[in-house]
This record gives C-alpha cells, structure tokens and sequence, in this order.
C-alpha cells in the first residue's frame, strides 16, 4: 500500500450536545405535527419520533456521564 501523500486532517471540534439537542428539537416538532394531523397518518411514525425523543434523551445521559468520568 503506497504512502499517504498529505497529512491527515486534524479532527474537527463539535459541540455533540448542541448537535443532539437540535436533533431532539426536530424529533419534537414532527411529533407535533403528527398529532396535530391525527387519525390521517399511521401511528408507526408518532412512535418513531417517540423513539428518537427517548433515545436522544439517554443519548445525553451517556454523554453526561462520560464527561463526569464514569467511564
């Protein structure tokens, strides 16, 4: 295998709970609008936004809990 001819890039810093809490933002906003619409779509969807809400949330559990040195 022939040697990389650049350097690697250096890895760039995220802000992962903002990125998870705008996520969850927009797991919450279809939620509601699937409410909203009621009986005209099928109930598999309000429950996937459940899903995403729900792990999104155990998500930043995790994260918490790695950042306080539980590992």
């Amino acid at each position: 295998m022939p040697a990389p001819t650049k350097p690697a890039p250096p890895p760039l810093r995220v802000d992962t709970v903002r990125v998870v809490l705008v996520g969850t933002g927009l797991w919450a906003v279809a939620l509601v609008v699937l409410l909203l619409l009621g009986d005209r779509v099928d109930r598999m969807w309000t429950w996937t936004c459940v899903a995403g809400i729900v792990l999104a949330v155990l998500g930043l559990a995790l994260m918490r809990w790695q950042k306080e040195g539980g590992r």
